[in-house]
């Protein structure tokens, strides 16, 4: 089989990535590359990693010197782009335990136009879900019970099938195809909604999802994110830092996207139309509820707008949009193929609901003309979609 090359960020996870590097190295089936970015980290992992490279050949290693941190969404390209040295790429957490057996089930799947991943075995941390198994074999590499893990992998787990059509992490693709939409879109940094992001691009790109429920990782579940202590996490407590970046970075996939992050029960991306959508604020409206809807659309239009230099000051930071080309007053004219005016003094939680779901609105409709939804009134003028202009990142 072909070598791949791991693709492993890590930032103050050394306890986690100890365990991971080893599990990679014990249960390979080749020798792989492991390209690891220190993101800043204060805990030891730069000298831990430059220990390993005295005496393995194959680590790349990439130093962000910080303070500040890169995130996932820039250092997973750089190692990719700048260090990857295989035709073969596999994006892989600092806190997952490679099973033996796993390269060669990724051997088995791996081409061009095809994206491949493994099953997720964890700890009851996150909710169930039909794409992985949850089932403890520890919450620390500490309390790992490697044998349980592995006998029960070899002899007790029947998949009912062989693979399935999903995507999540870890994943494998040839390096040529992740390259050729441009990688990750740094809207994303420093992480969060990235890796959704790229999955929409694949699909409509053509490229093909396999989940093998033959090959597995071990995964701590989140402890460079989410769960990470050094950000104030714990495992099953979220990091007010997870919180604010995956805050952010929801709000901008809503504002490339048109919608939340959409996929089916195994985790297969479903993608709606994006549409040219202005929205006209009528009556009243104040700054949170220009807050609320400004993402949803390509325009907004607003009365009385004294606030609205106050919420791009505050707003702009957090997104490459261009605020004050979206934002408007009221005496502008939409221009939008689809304009959908809302009373703002009888908005509410319930038919704010409706404006999330505009994107599906406009495609039932399937045609041109004006008609009233509750308190929206949608004039289309124009169906053309986006969502394939957005494959390839900028």
């Amino acid at each position: 089989m072909k070598p791949l090359s791991f693709i492993i960020p890590s930032r103050n996870n050394i306890k986690y990535l100890k365990w991971c590097y080893e599990s990679i190295r014990k249960n390979q089936s080749v020798e792989h590359e492991i390209c690891i970015a220190d993101d800043a980290s204060t805990d030891g992992t730069l000298e831990q990693v430059l220990v390993w490279m005295k005496r393995d050949k194959h680590i790349k290693l990439h130093v962000n010197k910080g303070p500040e941190r890169l995130g996932l969404t820039i250092l997973y390209d750089k190692l990719v782009n700048e260090y990857a040295t295989n035709d073969r790429v596999i994006f892989f957490h600092s806190d997952m335990y490679l099973c033996p057996n796993a390269d060669k089930e990724i051997d088995k799947y791996l081409e061009k136009g095809k994206v491949v991943s493994l099953t997720r075995i964890e700890p009851p941390l996150h909710p169930e879900g039909p794409e992985k198994i949850v089932k403890d074999f520890g919450i620390e590499p500490e309390e790992f019970k490697e044998k349980d893990l592995l006998f029960w992998c070899m002899h007790n787990y029947k998949p009912s099938q062989e693979t399935t059509e999903g995507i999540f992490a870890p994943w494998a693709i040839m390096k040529e195809d992740f390259q050729s939409i441009g990688g990750h879109d740094t809207l994303f940094t420093p992480q969060s909604k990235e890796d959704s992001d790229i999955f929409n691009r694949m699909q409509l790109n053509g490229y093909k999802f396999i989940q093998t429920w033959r090959g597995y990782v071990y995964h701590m579940t989140s402890r460079g994110s989410r769960f990470n202590p050094s950000a104030g996490g714990a495992p099953g407590k979220d990091s007010p830092e997870w919180v604010e970046t995956t805050t952010k970075n929801m709000r901008n996939f809503i504002r490339k996207w048109g919608t939340i992050v959409q996929h089916d029960s195994l985790m297969k991306p479903v993608i709606s139309h994006k549409y040219d959508i202005g929205i006209v604020i009528e009556n009243y409206c104040d700054y949170n509820i220009l807050s609320n809807i400004e993402p949803w659309c390509n325009d907004i239009f607003v009365p009385n707008g004294g606030y609205i230099g106050e919420y791009i000051k505050n707003e702009q930071p957090r997104t490459k949009y261009s605020l004050r080309r979206r934002v408007h007053r009221d005496r502008a004219y939409p221009k939008n193929g689809v304009v959908v005016r809302i009373d703002g003094s009888k908005l509410n939680n319930n038919n704010f609901e409706l404006i999330t779901k505009l994107s599906d609105i406009i495609s039932d409709s399937g045609d041109f003309g004006t008609f009233e939804l509750d308190i929206l009134r949608i004039r289309i003028t124009n169906l053309q979609t986006f969502e394939e202009e957005l494959i390839v990142t900028e």
